[in-house]
């Protein structure tokens, strides 16, 4: 029962396939191609942008490692209006 054969998904399919026919299934084959092709150049478009950004200044770097060895950073802090 874990496990299905070869003819339960021909079943499976031709079961969809008689259900929505093989045009609508067309469509979203489609639909779901440009969705994933979609991402893949979000993706690379956001690297791109993240290999863009300036480095950080030395004293944000210093902020970083003073943070990371326990130490207490005094932060002048400002009021939103």
């Amino acid at each position: 029962m874990g496990s299905f054969s070869i003819w339960h998904w021909l079943i499976v399919l031709a079961i969809v396939v008689m259900i929505f026919g093989t045009k609508k299934l067309k469509n979203i084959g489609t639909d779901l191609g440009s969705a994933v092709k979609g991402f893949k150049d979000g993706m690379k478009d956001g690297n791109a942008e993240d290999a863009a950004k300036p480095a950080p200044t030395s004293q944000q770097v210093a902020h970083n490692s003073a943070a990371k060895e326990g130490q207490t950073i005094d932060v002048q802090a400002k009021e939103k209006p």
